[in-house]
């Protein structure tokens, strides 16, 4: 029923509008996320290691490759280029994200996500474990929808199909 009501929506007059401002949401999200820690990979890799799962060296390297590829994927989706596929990793990222946060979480960890620079442990009281669970998860379901409906209003991918055809 849901989704019979969402294949309407996406194929209808505001489905494409909707899709080009799930881009530019999704895309711009990772864009800030990622260049707001580019010039500061100390600061991206403390954060990476904070969540205390991966090995340092890899959690190093992470912090150093993760916001290179946000960046990446931002301009990918803004521009509107390999939608599906861009939008298919943003959404992998954002659920890699939400579990990274859940468990950070449920060990009892205080920490800031570093999603937006910053990270690193923070005082209890200070931590947004929800808020940054329902953030990426309303990101996760924008990336779907993309997956699903990749074709948008002002995609540089439309504009080279229609073109092509």
């Amino acid at each position: 029923m849901i989704l019979n009501l969402i294949e309407k929506f996406a194929l209808g007059k505001y489905g494409k509008w909707f899709g080009l401002l799930s881009r530019l949401i999704l895309g711009g999200v990772l864009f800030a996320a990622g260049w707001l820690k580019i010039f500061t990979p100390a600061k991206s890799q403390m954060a990476v290691r904070a969540y205390e799962v991966l090995p340092i060296a890899l959690a190093n390297f992470l912090g150093i490759l993760l916001p290179w590829f946000e960046v990446g994927l931002g301009v990918l989706l803004i521009l509107g280029i390999a939608v599906r596929v861009s939008a298919l990793l943003g959404g992998a990222l954002m659920v890699l994200f939400i579990a990274a946060i859940s468990q950070a979480w449920a060990r009892g960890l205080s920490i800031d996500c570093g999603c937006f620079g910053g990270g690193g442990t923070v005082d209890p009281s200070e931590t947004k474990y929800l808020s940054e669970i329902l953030r990426d998860t309303g990101l996760a379901l924008l990336a779907l929808y993309l997956v699903r409906y990749p074709l948008t209003r002002f995609a540089v991918e439309k504009l080279t199909k229609t073109q092509g055809e």
